[in-house]
């Protein structure tokens, strides 16, 4: 894509050995940017050190590639919004779809220049367990509360994103949260504020299938009460850096 082409925004997606997801979430993105009149995107996906087709099916679908070596999401988003264009910038998850309407709202968010970025709730395809989904209610509760993005889509405007100074690369899980927080810190020096949207994104269900809901339970709750770990590759290693199963 040529850099002298004016971009409104800019999808980042991190990626890792993603080719059985990604291509429904391009499919998802390039919908939703076919609805729009007034403003021009683009997708960037960075390729985190992936060993499978990821940026070849990326290449295909019509997405720049950047690579980031080391597997660390935050720092695969950090690499993303380095190289887009865009004056918005919109990250989400490779194993996530999003409606026209989402992205829309979004858009008007950030382009009414009271918002400097935000999130949405989440739901998930396939079945999900009972205690899965009481946890899901009690994220949506902290999200609302806390204002709180989920990581599987978070939004910005690249004035924030550069002055906050991105996902913090100490951390390799809930770097989201401290995103979101830094973001509304911001904001509020600003006058502008950080939002929940009510339209949500469908994200894979997929880790209810790798693991069992004790498991997630358990590494989600250890890694919650004891701080250090989140800025602990192996301790995190498990949950969020490996894919132990694949569909099909």
């Amino acid at each position: 894509m040529k850099r002298n082409i004016k971009i409104d925004f800019s999808f980042i997606i991190p990626a890792y050995n993603e080719e059985a997801y990604l291509p429904k979430t391009l499919a998802s993105l390039k919908d939703a940017m076919l609805t729009l009149d007034e403003f021009r995107g683009e997708i960037v996906v960075a390729n985190n050190n992936s060993t499978d087709r990821t940026a070849a099916i990326a290449e295909a679908s019509g997405a720049r590639v950047i690579f980031e070596k080391h597997r660390q999401i935050s720092r695969a988003r950090n690499a993303g919004a380095q190289e887009a264009l865009g004056r918005y910038l919109i990250f989400i998850d490779s194993d996530t779809t999003i409606s026209p309407v989402l992205l829309k709202k979004t858009l008007t968010a950030l382009g009414s220049g009271a918002v400097c970025g935000g999130g949405t709730i989440v739901e998930f395809d396939g079945h999900v367990p009972f205690l899965a989904k009481f946890a899901l209610i009690v994220w949506l509760i902290l999200s609302r509360t806390f204002k709180w993005a989920c990581g599987a889509y978070v939004f910005c405007t690249r004035e924030a994103f550069v002055e906050t100074g991105g996902f913090d690369e100490r951390y390799y899980a809930s770097e989201e949260i401290h995103f979101s927080r830094a973001l509304r810190r911001w904001g509020q020096k600003k006058g502008k504020s950080f939002v929940i949207l009510e339209e949500p994104i469908i994200s894979s269900s997929r880790k209810l299938v790798w693991y069992s809901t004790w498991e997630i339970l358990t590494m989600t709750l250890g890694l919650l009460l004891y701080f250090k770990p989140l800025r602990n590759r192996n301790a995190c290693y498990k949950m969020w850096y490996r894919h132990p199963k694949q569909p099909g």
